[in-house]
């Protein structure tokens, strides 16, 4: 059974001492995994990978490239591997793609080795901060905010499995890092945790 937390204050001392769990941080694109990630990282002294980062790395290509050039099943294949190899290292706050939360496998070594965390935004705040950037391959074509909504459809059901949830609004990420760390304590100092799913 999945361990939803509440959010508050915190300290995050107290998490690196209890928890020894690498910090899985997903949810859609635009969520803000990869700038809430580093900040969380540098609260807890501890290491920041991205997986996106480290495919691009692996396979010296864009994530746009990649996604071109060999198709989303091939990226999703090698983000799987990437993302089991980084939960083998020891501790740290790692970002995944928006997709990587929804294969299966994915999901089961997350819960076997991380502390997973689901990074929660509305519609509009996710759009907001997609077009910001163009190097989002699922954007490219059609109707982005349609495509936003039917990507919502799809994974919040399955981002809920998350451990933990979190909303991440258009307020300063430092808001967002220290619920995050009250709920990672709480995880640990709390034998039953309430669900917080439908709650904002």
């Amino acid at each position: 059974m999945n361990r939803k937390a509440e959010t508050g204050g915190g300290d995050a001392a107290t998490v690196v001492e209890t928890e020894n769990r690498t910090i899985v941080l997903v949810g859609l694109m635009g969520a803000g995994k990869s700038s809430i990630g580093r900040r969380l990282a540098a609260a807890l002294d501890l290491p920041f990978r991205d997986a996106d980062t480290e495919i691009e790395t692996a396979s010296n290509m864009s994530i746009p490239e990649f996604f071109e050039t060999h198709g989303e099943a091939a990226f999703r294949e090698g983000e799987r591997k990437v993302i089991a190899r980084l939960l083998d290292e020891p501790r740290h706050v790692l970002a995944t793609g928006g997709g990587a939360f929804m294969a299966p496998d994915t999901r089961r070594v997350i819960a076997e080795k991380g502390r997973s965390i689901w990074l929660r935004a509305d519609l509009d705040v996710i759009y907001k901060r997609c077009m910001k950037r163009n190097n989002r391959p699922l954007l490219k074509t059609g109707d982005p905010k349609k495509t936003l909504q039917r990507l919502m459809d799809e994974r919040y059901p399955v981002y809920a499995e998350a451990d933990i949830t979190i909303d991440s609004g258009d307020g300063p990420h430092e808001i967002v890092v220290d619920k995050i760390i009250a709920a990672l304590a709480a995880c640990e100092s709390n034998s039953h945790i309430p669900d917080n799913t439908g709650k904002r």
